[in-house]
C-alpha cells in the first residue's frame, strides 16, 4: 500500500516506536520515563513469553521456530557456490534480543573512531562509551570502562577445562590473554561477557520493557505489521499504517515515528513509504515521496567458517548427548538455573592474523561443545556423539557490501536481501588467513594435547585454494546485518544524519543497527542498544 495523509480521528500519540527489539525497547522506556508523552510502541510478532527465550542455551531452540523468528533467507550468494544463506531475525517482544546467543562485545575502539571519521560528529568512541556504560551492570562493577547500575547484567561464567586449552594455545603463538574484551583493549584471548541475570537472558525486553510497560503513557501493539509511513503534504511523517488481526489501520504521531525495525525490515517500511531510489519505486508503482538511493544499500554481515575437531576428553558434548543426560541438565536448570544450559558463554579471540597489521582483523569463537542446527519445526540441537569442539572464524570487518529491497509494494512479500558475501578480494583473503590462524592454533601444543583430530576441514585440505573453496562451503551468516540507513553526512548516499533523522522528510528517525555506517568488529547487539540510549538522549535529554 502507498502513504496517504491520515484522517483526522485516527488514534494519536506523541511518538510511534516501530520494533520492539533490542533498540526499540529501549526508546519505549526512555522515552515514556518522564510521563510527559504518550507512546506507541508496534511489534508485528507476539509476546514472546516462551520458556525458551528466557533459558539462554534455549536459542537453539528458537532458530528455526516462526513464532518467534522471521526465518529470512539471502538470495543465492555468487561467491558462495550459488547458496541462499539463512539469516533469522527476531519475531516478536525483544528482537533478535530475545533469540540470540546473548555475547555482549561492544567493538574495537577505532571502529567507532571510523564511525566518526565518515561525518558522523558525536559517534566516536570517547562519545559513545557514556551510553555503554550506561546500560551495563557489569559483573566488575564500575570504572573507566564499564557501568555498574545499568539496567542489562553482563555477567562472566566458569571456563569450560577445554576453554582455558584455547586460550593457552593463543599465549602460545604470541596473542596477550584478555581478561575484559570491553574493557581498554579489545586484543587477545579470553572468555566472553553474556548478558544474563540469575541464570535467564537479561535483554532490552525485560530489563527496560518489562517496567516501562506498567506506565499508563505507554502502549504496546503486537501483532502489529507496520505496511508504511504517512506523511502530510509538506513531507512531514504524520504516522503509521498497521496490518493487525483486527484489519488495517492508521495510527497518527504527533511528534515522530521512529523505526527500530532493525537492518532488514526498517530500509523496507522506508521503501514502501515511498523513500528510497526512485527507479526501484517507480518499477514498483509506488509514489516517490524522496528520493534518497542509500535505503536498503551498504548491507553488511559478519561471515562465519566452522572448523569442528574430536577431541581426546571430556566436553560439553559429554554433558549433553543422549536424552538422559539432556534431562539432568534441564533438571539441573529448572531447579537451580546452573549448568550448560545456563549460559551460552564461550572462550574466544581477537587477534591480527599478521603482526604488521595494526588492529586485530579475526574474530574467533570457541564452543566446547560440537553439534549442529536442524531445520526442523520446531529447531533441534543434534549434539554430536563424540567429545568434540568447534571453532567459528569470522573476519571482523568485512569489505564486501550488499542491499535490502522489496519486491513488492504487499507488506507480505519476501524482499530481496544480498549481502554479496566475499565479493572482494579484501575477504576472500581474510577468509584465507582466518583459517591459516586456526591451523596454527590447532598445531600448538596446547590443542593438540586435547585433540583427537579435526575432522573439518580435515588434514586433505591445505592450499589456500581449498581451505577458500572449504569456507565457501561451509561458512554462514553470524547474524550481524546492518548498515542498510546508513549514517553520515547528506551526499546522497547516506539514509540518516548523525541525529539518525531520515533526510529529505521531517518527523522521522531510524534507530537500530540499520544505522551503522561500518559493521563493528564484534557482535552487534552491545552496539544497537548503544545506540538507542545516545538516541534517546538526542530526543528527550
Amino acid at each position: 500500500m502507498t502513504p496517504k495523509r491520515s484522517r483526522p480521528d485516527t488514534p494519536t500519540y506523541d511518538y510511534i516506536v516501530v520494533g520492539a527489539g533490542s533498540a526499540g525497547c529501549i526508546m519505549a522506556e526512555r522515552l515514556s520515563a518522564s510521563g510527559v508523552h504518550r507512546i506507541l510502541l508496534v511489534e508485528a510478532g507476539g509476546e514472546n513469553k516462551s520458556f525458551w527465550t528466557r533459558m539462554p542455551m534455549g536459542f537453539g531452540m528458537l532458530f528455526h521456530n516462526e513464532k518467534f523468528n522471521w526465518r529470512y533467507y539471502t538470495e543465492p550468494q555468487p561467491k558462495l557456490s550459488n547458496k541462499r544463506i539463512y539469516v533469522p531475525r527476531g519475531k516478536g517482544i525483544g528482537g533478535s534480543g530475545a533469540i540470540n546467543a546473548l555475547v555482549y562485545v561492544r567493538g574495537q575502539c577505532w571502529d567507532f573512531d571510523d564511525w566518526k571519521a565518515a561525518g558522523n560528529p558525536g559517534w566516536g568512541y570517547e562519545d559513545v562509551l557514556p551510553y555503554f556504560k550506561r546500560i551495563e551492570n557489569h559483573w566488575s562493577g564500575g570504572s573507566r570502562w564499564h557501568g555498574g547500575e545499568g539496567r542489562i547484567h553482563i555477567t562472566r561464567d566458569d571456563v569450560h577445562p577445554i576453554s582455558e586449552s584455547f586460550i593457552l594455545a593463543c599465549e602460545e603463538l604470541g596473542h596477550p590473554k584478555n581478561p575484559d574484551f570491553n574493557g581498554q583493549h579489545i586484543e587477545g584471548a579470553g572468555i566472553y561477557d553474556i548478558n544474563t541475570h540469575r541464570g535467564q537472558r537479561d535483554s532490552s525486553a525485560t530489563a527496560y520493557l518489562a517496567d516501562a510497560r506498567r506506565r499508563k503513557n505507554l502502549d504496546v501493539l503486537t501483532q502489529g505489521l507496520v505496511e508504511c509511513v504517512l506523511f502530510d503534504d509538506t513531507r512531514k511523517a504524520i504516522g503509521v499504517r498497521v496490518t493487525t488481526p483486527a484489519g488495517q489501520q492508521e495510527i497518527h504521531a504527533r511528534a515522530e515515528v521512529i523505526l527500530c525495525a532493525g537492518a532488514i525490515d526498517s530500509p523496507k517500511i522506508l521503501q514502501r513509504s515511498g523513500i528510497g531510489d526512485a527507479s526501484l519505486l517507480q518499477r514498483l508503482q509506488i509514489p516517490v515521496t524522496r528520493h534518497l538511493p542509500g535505503v536498503g544499500r551498504n548491507l553488511q554481515d559478519h561471515l562465519c567458517g566452522k572448523f569442528f575437531v574430536q577431541a581426546n576428553r571430556p566436553t560439553a558434548n559429554d554433558q549433553m548427548h543422549g536424552v538422559l543426560k539432556q534431562g539432568m541438565q534441564f533438571l539441573n536448570y529448572l531447579l537451580f538455573r546452573k549448568g550448560v544450559m545456563a549460559t551460552t558463554a564461550k572462550a574466544g579471540a581477537f587477534l591480527r592474523s599478521s603482526p604488521n597489521l595494526p588492529h586485530p582483523n579475526i574474530q574467533l569463537y570457541f564452543n566446547p561443545m560440537s553439534y549442529s542446527i536442524q531445520e526442523s519445526r520446531p529447531s533441534k540441537v543434534a549434539i554430536e556423539p563424540y567429545s568434540g569442539f568447534m571453532l567459528f572464524v569470522s573476519p571482523s570487518r568485512p569489505t564486501s557490501r550488499g542491499q535490502v529491497q522489496i519486491s513488492s509494494p504487499d507488506v507480505q512479500a519476501a524482499a530481496r536481501i544480498d549481502p554479496n558475501y566475499l565479493a572482494t578480494e579484501h575477504d576472500r583473503a581474510e577468509a584465507v588467513a582466518g583459517c591459516r590462524l586456526v591451523r596454527q592454533l590447532l598445531e600448538t601444543d596446547a590443542l593438540k594435547a586435547v585433540t583427537s583430530s579435526e575432522l573439518k576441514p580435515g588434514p586433505s585440505v591445505k592450499s589456500d585454494a581449498d581451505l577458500l573453496d572449504y569456507y565457501r562451503e561451509n561458512s554462514g551468516s553470524i547474524y550481524h546485518l546492518c548498515g542498510t540507513c546508513r549514517m553520515g553526512p547528506d551526499d546522497g548516499q547516506s539514509v540518516v544524519s548523525p541525529e539518525l533523522k531520515v533526510y529529505g522528510v521531517e518527523g522521522l528517525r531510524v534507530v537500530d543497527a540499520s544505522v551503522f555506517p561500518n559493521l563493528t568488529s564484534g557482535n552487534i547487539n552491545a552496539p544497537t542498544m548503544m545506540v538507542a540510549e545516545k538516541a534517546a538522549d538526542m530526543i528527550v535529554g
